[in-house]
């Protein structure tokens, strides 16, 4: 294990490659992660927090990279809903992403970056890299999965295939099928990094470039259809009131690799829980002992709240334990990321609930025993 830049990350042993559904396999192997709390003696308080495509393993810590704040402060920490008080949570950078995971910007066994030599990857193969990396730190199952959006498809993939060691899983604003808008959305976006002249078909590394004009408009895309539909409508409204005939520019800086946006993209439009069983989505939890929770924010177009009832009602069909809560807000797809007091209250009552069942400590207890 080391620390590069502040980031943490685990070379896996290449003796032990990642076999991808592909039929390729990806040796060597680094994940790069963060972790929170202490792991008790049972080894039966980990929590595996799973980001979005927009994100990365800095939950509830700032990114030493970017300088960024925590993504999910009121979530994750002391006294939050994912109590670290009582529970170990980690957070690990995707597989194919650009926080210290092997990505398309990695340097391949050659020397070279390997750019679109990476090989196709798909929610599965990242579930799978998050389990090596499990197994590595000596955790044989989970107490809890939990992930919104390109996250929450990751903790379904981890109950669907992982059943055995996984306790409790979260399904936040998410579907278990890639909805027709976000792929056309998608596919603009990869367009977008690809029409910039500095992409250089995949090469721009080598020349010192990036395609920076693509993936900012690859950020606007996300900022806008992470907002709900009158708050689309109220930020065009303020740019016609200033005569302005665009959305004003992202100054934020951004250290993501434009190539790990094509790839990761592409794996999230191609995720479909149901494929492999037959197209019935309830076949994918058949014995399923997995306590499961879906929630959904009313103003979400990005993953409109049908998404999750659909996850829902296959959990029931498939006889697991599952609820489902449709939490009216106004902030659209990124309500899960604000102050939202009710979706708070309901995923600290599965927890506890979940914890109970465990034998784990309540809400603001410690349990390392």
């Amino acid at each position: 294990m080391q620390a590069v830049g502040g980031v943490r990350s685990l070379n896996l042993d290449s003796s032990r490659p990642l076999l991808l559904a592909t039929g390729e396999s990806l040796s060597p192997l680094t994940i790069a992660f963060e972790s929170y709390g202490a792991l008790n003696s049972a080894h039966s308080n980990a929590v595996l927090v799973c980001h979005g495509l927009h994100g990365d393993q800095f939950v509830a810590s700032p990114n030493p990279v970017t300088g960024r704040p925590p993504w999910w402060p009121r979530i994750v920490g002391p006294g939050r809903p994912i109590d670290t008080n009582r529970l170990f949570v980690l957070c690990a950078n995707m597989l194919g992403g650009s926080m210290g995971t092997t990505g398309p910007a990695s340097l391949a066994p050659d020397g070279q970056p390997y750019g679109l030599r990476f090989p196709m990857i798909g929610v599965g193969d990242i579930v799978r890299a998050q389990a090596l990396l499990l197994e590595a730190l000596g955790i044989d199952n989970l107490f809890l999965v939990i992930g919104a959006g390109m996250g929450g498809m990751q903790a379904l993939n981890w109950a669907s295939a992982f059943p055995k060691r996984v306790f409790a899983c979260a399904s936040v604003a998410s579907a278990a099928r890639q909805p027709a808008q976000n792929i056309a959305f998608a596919e603009l976006g990869r367009q977008a990094i690809m029409a910039d002249p500095d992409w250089r078909n995949g090469g721009y590394l080598a020349h010192g470039v990036r395609p920076s004009r693509g993936a900012a408009l690859v950020r606007a895309a996300a900022r806008l259809s992470g907002q709900s539909p009158d708050q689309v409508r109220a930020t065009f409204k303020s740019g016609l009131a200033q005569e302005r005939l665009s959305l004003a520019p992202d100054s934020r800086e951004d250290r993501s690799d434009p190539n790990s946006h094509l790839y990761l993209s592409r794996a999230m439009d191609a995720f479909d829980l149901a494929a492999d069983f037959g197209g019935a989505l309830a076949n994918a939890f058949q014995g399923d002992q997995t306590r499961h929770a879906v929630f959904a924010f009313s103003s979400d177009w990005r993953f409109p709240p049908e998404e999750s009832r659909i996850i829902a009602r296959a959990l029931m069909a498939a006889g697991a334990e599952a609820s489902f809560l449709e939490i009216k807000s106004e902030a659209g797809h990124d309500a899960y990321l604000g102050e939202e007091p009710a979706f708070e209250s309901a995923l600290t009552g599965f927890i506890d609930a979940a914890a109970s069942a465990r034998g784990l400590g309540l809400h603001g207890e410690s349990h390392l025993a």
